[in-house]
């Protein structure tokens, strides 16, 4: 393998401020110097505190913008503050700003949505009235269409934050991705991991992905050896998905896409809010 030559600066690698963020960031970084070549003393991991986590009281329906997550990082990408940024690709727009590509994907973890109990319980075991938080138009509208006698409240913050709120029994149990958890090394407060068939993932879930500026190919060439193109594949697919059913924050959707030999197989669901219509 080629190995990266020095850059005369420090890597700038850009990520949310959240813990998950930035262990993504820090698998990217590990990387980057196992398969890349780059020294991880010359990497810098800059933080940054997203619009999307700034703005921490409203559901994310009422805020309605797809990339509240990533905006501000596309910007320092545009603006040459940073020499590529690391995402959790679901939190990434179907259609990206001029300018910028995305130039890998990592090897995908779970794509499944898992469900924590206070109680212990499965979701399909939990009595009627209690409550499940969630900050997802997508989990919400699932939980509505399997147990409409539920009673599903907003529910937002970090991963630990929402573990904390749940444990302290604001809420009888909350839905998550399995990847962040296993990621955090929390995968031991899982109660019930639940199946694709029945809650279809987000499109892109599970899945860490790298952009950067289409004018810096130094960084696009060497971020691009630790794409992993079954993932790559899948991910793509799910979002020319996403972007064909005109995907929000406001739309509940899930897709789910793996590959079979030269094949890509794709399962999307569209569902009314209040859970009561599906379309597959």
């Amino acid at each position: 393998m080629m190995r990266a030559q020095p850059f005369s600066r420090p890597l700038r690698i850009g990520t949310r401020a959240s813990p998950l963020a930035l262990a993504q960031a820090g698998e990217v970084a590990a990387l980057l110097e196992a398969y890349g070549g780059v020294d991880r003393q010359a990497i810098e991991i800059v933080p940054l505190v997203t619009k999307g986590d700034r703005l921490d009281r409203p559901p994310l329906l009422e805020l309605g913008v797809k990339g509240l997550f990533t905006l501000e990082l596309e910007q320092m990408l545009l603006a040459g503050e940073l020499d590529l940024a690391v995402h959790s690709s679901k939190d990434v727009a179907t259609t990206l700003p001029d300018g910028l590509h995305l130039t890998a994907f990592l090897p995908r973890e779970d794509v499944r949505d898992v469900f924590i109990s206070r109680s212990g319980l499965n979701l399909g075991e939990l009595p009627p009235g209690a409550t499940i938080g969630t900050s997802s138009v997508r989990r919400a509208a699932l939980v509505r269409m399997h147990r409409p006698d539920l009673v599903v409240v907003p529910f937002r913050g970090a991963v630990n934050t929402r573990l904390q709120k749940t444990e302290r029994g604001e809420v009888d149990g909350t839905l998550l991705a399995a990847a962040g958890l296993n990621r955090l090394g929390l995968n031991h407060v899982i109660t019930q991991t639940l199946s694709t068939r029945d809650f279809p993932p987000s499109p892109a879930q599970g899945a860490i992905c790298i952009q950067a500026a289409i004018s810096n190919p130094r960084v696009s060439q060497l971020t691009s050896v630790l794409n992993d193109p079954a993932t790559s594949d899948a991910v793509m697919c799910e979002r020319a998905l996403l972007r064909l059913l005109d995907g929000s924050c406001r739309t509940p959707i899930g897709a789910h896409a793996h590959c079979h030999g030269s094949e890509i197989v794709i399962r999307g669901m569209m569902i009314e809010p209040d859970g009561a219509i599906s379309v597959t």
